[in-house]
């Protein structure tokens, strides 16, 4: 129930995306030929006034369609209300409304958090750290470190509680470059081990894991509309900056980094073991996924919404429509690897579940 709480995240964050498109082509008059939700062939379909609206078999993604990007022998070239045919501005617009409404949609559901659960006030803390996301290949995966484990004592020192317990085993992390750490884990079967060997990375002592105080986030009630909204506003930003500091670290650190990407399986993964926390958690989820799918969608790159706008300031500084033969090659492009980028990472989170690791050959 829990994955199936979180693709339903993924799937409701896509629909706000295109259906930002949609409205802002709609309203501006501008002609829209389909509406669908996932990829691949049709479950269900409809059309109304004109607009075929579809849900597809592959949750992943979607797509608002311009009769002007299709093969519609009745539709003249110089209609006014064609997509092609209008202005620079108007169209930017379209193109911009699917982003600025994943933000504008997480900022809400960030609000809805503050109302029905009140603001945080900490967590409550039980002993030791949890850990929340594990890389490839990196020593926490050699060791068999998994997302989900509790560690309370790293070398025999018990780590404590809430932020002091994480800086307690980052510290000892640092300070043990190439020599085995001995962390002792706490489950439902009992205490075990794992030898961990930090690796130097970039002059960083590193395991190559995220932590986060083990516990329950506590919540209180608002103190005011003023309180509400700062906090809501700050989330959002904290949130958004983070995320924008993670895309800078891919750029620049593209080695290191790229090894922590998730897809679609990984997503939905994390986003269960929110859910299983509560309301509150699973809700920071889809806040923080709607504001992820922005950000990745205003990248620069063909097939993405940044790069449709990359091609609209390229003919405003032209002066004049670019090739459509040239366009659509890009697009298709672009496209192509975008799907081949989200198979491989599919291929690689499935291969991780802990479902499916006793199936593989070791």
């Amino acid at each position: 129930m829990h994955s199936l709480a979180a693709l339903a995240v993924l799937g409701l964050l896509v629909a706000i995306h295109e259906t930002g498109h949609f409205l802002a082509a709609t309203c501006q008059g501008i002609r829209v030929s389909s509406f669908s939700i996932g990829l691949g062939p049709v479950l269900v379909g409809w059309r109304r006034r004109g607009i075929r609206f579809a849900l597809r078999a592959i949750p992943i993604g979607g797509y608002v369609a311009f009769p002007d990007s299709e093969t519609e022998e009745e539709i003249h070239a110089q209609d006014p209300d064609l997509f092609r045919n209008r202005p620079l501005p108007q169209r930017a617009l379209v193109i911009a409304a699917g982003v600025l409404a994943n933000l504008i949609f997480a900022w809400v559901v960030l609000l809805a958090q503050g109302a029905m659960y009140g603001v945080p006030d900490g967590i409550t803390a039980s002993a030791g750290i949890v850990v929340t996301a594990v890389s490839p290949d990196s020593p926490a995966a050699v060791a068999g470190l998994e997302p989900g484990d509790h560690v309370v004592a790293v070398n025999g020192q018990p780590l404590g509680q809430g932020d002091e317990a994480v800086k307690t085993i980052i510290t000892a992390v640092q300070t043990h470059p190439d020599m085995p750490l001995t962390l002792q884990l706490d489950g439902g079967d009992g205490p075990r081990e794992r030898q961990v060997t930090p690796r130097l990375d970039e002059g960083t002592s590193r395991i190559g894991t995220q932590l986060q105080p083990y516990g329950m986030s506590r919540y209180r009630p608002v103190e005011g509309v003023g309180e509400w909204l700062a906090t809501a506003s700050q989330g959002f930003w904290t949130i958004t900056t983070n995320t924008l500091a993670g895309y800078g670290q891919l750029l620049t650190h593209f080695q290191t980094t790229a090894r922590q990407l998730g897809g679609p399986v990984r997503i939905v993964e994390v986003g269960a073991r929110l859910a299983q926390q509560g309301g509150a958690s699973l809700l920071l989820f889809t806040a923080l996924i709607s504001i992820n799918l922005a950000v990745l969608n205003a990248l620069p790159l063909p097939a993405l919404d940044g790069g449709q706008m990359v091609l609209l300031l390229w003919e405003g500084l032209r002066g004049q429509p670019l090739p459509e033969r040239w366009t659509l090659a890009v697009n298709r492009l672009g496209f192509a690897l975008l799907l081949g980028l989200v198979g491989v990472l599919m291929v690689r989170d499935t291969s991780q579940l802990d479902i499916l690791k006793s199936w593989l050959p070791r």
